[in-house]
């Protein structure tokens, strides 16, 4: 019985002692890649609670973009005058709003995931990042309108915000990270909506300038457009 235990440990030796060679032939970049790639000890739902956070966060600042006059108003005639020179910027805080709940709504809806490592963390922390700048630009927009850089700059913070989405998204079915993995259907119509919307988001930007500072309205048909699309997959399953 001695020496059947005693050839398994060896046997078990040798097979460790081979895994320990093939890993340690691996080149650099092939052993960084792995560690890189390795799923890390975090909770899921740490990184769901601080998406959320930002999300309140900059939800929240939207507000602040619309300012008080500097001096005191005394005149009625010169308030109402005052109330509705604050309309543009209210338009376009309400306009940023329903973008950022529309991105809260897809994270929600999609990105369910079970793991993450290293990658995934930082590509949502981007994606985080380019959500807390929208309050940035629209305050951009609003004040500088009639420069075109500042209406590229709105434009590129949401198209950036949708691609890190799709990054985030294709990286989390890759590595198998999602909770419910979406059937081929599935990630083909999420893929070819967010391209949709990226080209909406080109589209009403160049209007935008163009054409009428009105056109950034057409932002509002962003959730529309999502929503239509939901139906009609959902209609043919």
């Amino acid at each position: 019985m001695d020496d059947i235990t005693s050839f398994l440990d060896d046997d078990s030796k040798i097979r460790n002692g081979k895994k320990a060679g093939k890993y340690n032939k691996l080149s650099f970049f092939d052993r960084f890649k792995r560690s890189l790639e390795s799923d890390i000890d975090i909770d899921p739902g740490r990184l769901m609670g601080l998406t959320d956070g930002i999300f309140g966060m900059v939800m929240t600042l939207l507000v602040f973009g619309i300012g008080l006059p500097e001096f005191l108003i005394t005149d009625y005639s010169d308030f109402i005058s005052y109330i509705f020179s604050l309309r543009p910027t209210i338009g376009l805080t309400i306009v940023s709003f329903v973008l950022i709940s529309s991105f809260w709504i897809y994270h929600h809806e999609f990105i369910k995931i079970k793991k993450l490592n290293i990658p995934y963390l930082w590509i949502n922390i981007l994606f985080l990042i380019s959500i807390s700048f929208i309050p940035f630009t629209t305050s951009l927009i609003g004040k500088y309108h009639y420069f075109f850089l500042s209406e590229v700059l709105f434009g590129l913070n949401i198209f950036l915000t949708i691609v890190f989405f799709l990054l985030m998204y294709y990286y989390a079915y890759q590595r198998d990270f999602l909770k419910n993995m979406p059937s081929h259907d599935e990630r083909h119509y999420i893929y070819h909506t967010f391209y949709i919307l990226m080209g909406f988001t080109v589209m009403v930007n160049l209007l935008d300038f163009n054409v009428s500072g009105n056109f950034v309205y057409l932002f509002l048909l962003m959730p529309v457009i999502s929503t239509i699309r939901d139906i009609r997959y959902k209609m043919k399953l």
